[in-house]
């Protein structure tokens, strides 16, 4: 066992345990230790910069999901965009999760929009899930603000898989988008843009939403195929 791995087990809720891996139905329960998030937090800021951290993430693949969620955390903690892209290209083909995917979220990103804006294409063709899913959380997260343009809905309604957590992430997407840029995400609706699936749970989310207007949400429920 390594030293981080001590470290972990050292950390091991049971119950928890069972209760994370029952969210993560495509990982094997085996390989889910169950540390709590603020304790991976934690270690992770414990960790950082130091010599362990750096032969921690060079190990790859990790052989515990646990392990995956911390790495993910030490590269959140990089300040430096180009180092941090690095560690992100490197890690993003052994994510096999949506919680590690949705884990990923350096802040160090939004400081040069335009150069990770360069990645999202490449990452949205990528054949593997969690690194498409990975490009349209960073296109909701940073570019459906004051940085949006409308040819972002394009990119992710362009996507076609068969993926749960692919369409999830693109019904979640637009769902966003339907609160924020709403003129411009209705049109995607209406012309019925995305796989029926898709399109109804993007309505189903929107009018979940609390940031979509009574008017709105009455408006798409007629939009449901």
């Amino acid at each position: 066992m390594t030293e981080i791995q001590e470290k972990l087990f050292a950390l091991r809720d049971e119950k928890y345990r069972d209760f994370n891996a029952s969210l993560i139905p495509t990982v094997d329960k085996a390989a889910v230790i169950g540390v709590r998030v603020p304790q991976l937090r934690r270690l992770a800021k414990e960790l950082k910069n130091g010599p362990l951290a750096a032969e921690f993430m060079a190990d790859l693949p990790h052989e515990y999901h646990d392990e995956n969620l911390l790495q993910a955390l030490l590269i959140n903690e990089n300040k430096d965009f180009g180092l941090c892209m690095e560690e992100l290209e490197a890690f993003l083909p052994y994510v096999d999760n949506w919680a590690v995917c949705d884990m990923l979220g350096p802040k160090v990103l939004a400081k040069d929009k335009e150069k990770l804006l360069e990645h999202i294409p490449r990452w949205l063709d990528s054949p593997h899930a969690y690194t498409q899913r990975f490009a349209m959380c960073m296109l909701m997260s940073h570019f459906l603000e004051e940085d949006f343009r409308e040819e972002y809905l394009e990119l992710v309604a362009a996507v076609k898989s068969e993926e749960y957590y692919v369409r999830m992430m693109q019904a979640w997407y637009f769902a966003t988008a339907l609160a924020k840029q709403y003129d411009s995400a209705v049109k995607y609706i209406e012309g019925r843009r995305l796989e029926s699936w898709t399109h109804n749970k993007s309505i189903q989310k929107a009018r979940e939403s609390f940031r979509v207007s009574p008017e709105h949400k009455a408006y798409l429920k007629t939009l449901k195929v």
